[in-house]
């Protein structure tokens, strides 16, 4: 049991900075991507996400309860949709970048492999097998080492939340204008 919680959250911590350099600087500040009509889709798609993760995080790696587990995992099953309708819509949406860089997509790739093996490593710890059936246990509450996940979650939550609020403000034409006047800013000086 001790394995697949170091293993999930190092999963998790290394899918976090995949995608705060993949979400947060080329998607957000380098190809502005939501300024793009051709990639408003994707931007949405990637908001959706960005929504999502804090929600499974929440639930999966933090919160204990039987109810919050199936949540969670109907949230993952969402996630993975939105996923393969980003994955589907990104040649149109780098059209004006002649589609996406080889060395992105494997970003990608390498992000969400980490993303998923952390949930998988969460949820086989939280199940278990019992004759032909699988059954939700709390056997994962008596380890110490949970309460590390928990603890490793729960910092992980401020920045994701963040990165959630912003790219849905940026969904929105006040946010955009917001991004806009204080990047030129940023950038000019």
């Amino acid at each position: 049991m001790e394995i697949l919680f170091f293993l999930s959250v190092t999963c998790i911590i290394v899918f976090m900075l995949l995608a705060t350099y993949d979400g947060a600087y080329l998607h957000l500040w380098k190809y502005e991507l939501f300024n793009r009509s051709e990639s408003l889709f994707e931007h949405k798609t990637h908001t959706a996400r960005a929504i999502l993760f804090p929600l499974i995080v929440w639930l999966l790696f933090i919160d204990t309860s039987v109810v919050g587990f199936c949540i969670g995992l109907a949230f993952v099953i969402i996630d993975l949709i939105v996923l393969g309708l980003d994955a589907y819509s990104e040649k149109e949406s780098r059209s004006f970048m002649n589609g996406l860089p080889k060395w992105e997509y494997i970003l990608h790739l390498f992000a969400n492999s980490f993303h998923f093996a952390a949930i998988v490593l969460i949820i086989a710890a939280r199940i278990k097998i019992e004759g032909n059936s699988i059954a939700y246990t709390t056997d994962f509450m008596t380890y110490p080492s949970f309460e590390t996940v928990q603890l490793i979650a729960v910092n992980i939550l401020p920045g994701a939340i963040i990165l959630g609020i912003v790219h849905l403000l940026l969904t929105l034409d006040f946010g955009k204008k917001l991004w806009n006047i204080n990047r030129i800013r940023i950038t000019c000086c």
